[in-house]
């Protein structure tokens, strides 16, 4: 068999050409361990984290913002009686407390107390007047039955032949004439007596002319105006010389859009800011039977109870509280709106990879919102979790890491938050 000598030059060069291809071999095998660890970091960055939230019982209210003034609930307005006279005295003032017949003013009353003086005179000559109608009664009545007793015995007399046709005929002449002059003594009395009650009348009224003069309070309250002024001539009509608050009761008078009046009720409760006081709690008493069709508000009135300090024209803002209940809720900005109508964005969580979920839409029927929280009253049930901010930006399908909102965080989105989901949002895309 040949044998081979090599030199130690030789050696080296075949060992160098041996191992020569290995690096071309080892290299590939180790940039595929490092491409097949780069997709999973990579994909696992490419999932945007976001705020989610539970939908969760909490107590909601409804409330209606209103603002308008204190009114007078009820006013009474002071006119004289009977009108054309001066005034001569007033004797009560704005912020004045009255009882029901207290004197405000007095009238001049010489003019009236002659008409007084007048009427009873009047009443006294029909009276008179009366008593005579009744003394001619009585003697027509006497003449009559004279008349009837010559009459009749004429009428024997005649018959027994012993008088003549013509005394009977006297007789009876005398008997109608008698008869005549009682009836019309008789309607003398009924127009005397009609003329009497005629006089009682004038004098009564000449009387309460006369006690018009002084000007009393019809009713019990707070003197809020006097236009009257000492001098003035009274008037039945124009300015009242009064106004007065009955019985010093004060409430809120509002106006509300037409809408927000359909949400309204008597006896709901309203809290109220007044000018100048501290707030107060007052009760929905009346609401308006009516709409302007120009400016679509109503009048409310809302019962206050009695303080110092409740004076009419103070403005009065606060709210009416329209429903108050414990509800399903999710934050207000988790529910989208579009042509299909309220969702929001439902997190499925997976079960291989905790805190990671799938977007999923859920229809839901939204209702009361109160302290940027909104009632869900169908599509949620308790504990679902759903995205709570920034869902225009996501769509159903799409993959997320979940970060639960803290109980500080449940207020609007500020715009530091609004920013960051935005920048998610792009890293989403």
């Amino acid at each position: 068999m040949p044998t081979f000598s090599l030199s130690r030059g030789a050696v080296a060069f075949v060992l160098v050409g041996l191992l020569a291809p290995l690096p071309a071999v080892l290299l590939p095998a180790s940039a595929a361990a490092e491409d097949a660890q780069k997709p999973a970091s990579q994909s696992s960055a490419r999932i945007p984290t976001v705020t989610t939230a539970q939908a969760q019982p909490r107590d909601l209210v409804a409330r209606v913002p209103v603002t308008g003034s204190l009114v007078a609930r009820g006013e009474v307005l002071v006119y004289p009686d009977t009108g054309g006279y001066a005034v001569t005295a007033l004797e009560a003032d704005i912020g004045d407390s009255v009882a029901k017949g207290d004197v405000l003013a007095t009238l001049d009353a010489r003019t009236l107390t002659q008409k007084l003086a007048q009427a009873q005179a009047e009443l006294a000559r029909a009276q008179a007047a009366a008593r005579q109608a009744e003394s001619q009664v009585i003697s027509a009545q006497s003449a009559r039955t004279q008349a009837a007793q010559t009459l009749s015995r004429s009428q024997s007399l005649r018959d027994s032949g012993a008088t003549t046709q013509s005394a009977l005929d006297d007789a009876l002449t005398a008997d109608q004439t008698a008869q005549a002059t009682l009836q019309n003594a008789q309607d003398g009395v009924a127009v005397a007596q009609a003329q009497t009650q005629q006089a009682e009348v004038a004098l009564a009224i000449a009387r309460q002319d006369l006690d018009a003069a002084q000007i009393k309070a019809p009713a019990s309250g707070i003197i809020s105006a006097r236009n009257g002024q000492i001098g003035g001539i009274a008037s039945a009509s124009g300015e009242p010389l009064y106004r007065i608050i009955r019985d010093g009761e004060v409430e809120v008078e509002v106006e509300v859009t037409e809408t927000d009046l359909a949400q309204l009720a008597v006896g709901q409760r309203a809290t109220l800011d007044i000018a100048g006081l501290a707030p107060v709690e007052g009760r929905l008493r009346r609401l308006a039977p009516v709409v302007d069709a120009t400016s679509r508000l109503g009048a409310v009135r809302i019962a206050t109870p009695a303080q110092a300090g409740l004076r009419p024209g103070l403005f009065v803002g606060g709210w009416i509280t329209t429903a108050e209940r414990n509800s399903l809720a999710v934050p207000a900005t988790a529910v989208i709106s579009d042509a299909r109508g309220d969702y929001v964005l439902l997190v499925r969580e997976s079960a291989q990879t905790p805190g990671v979920g799938t977007l999923e839409r859920r229809d839901v029927t939204a209702g009361l919102l109160w302290q940027d929280w909104r009632e869900i009253t169908d599509g949620l049930s308790a504990g679902d979790v759903v995205l709570a901010r920034a869902g225009a930006f996501f769509a159903p399908g799409d993959t997320v890491r979940s970060a639960a909102e803290s109980a500080q965080d449940s207020g609007p989105t500020t715009g530091a938050a609004a920013a960051d989901q935005t920048a998610d949002a792009g890293s989403a895309q």
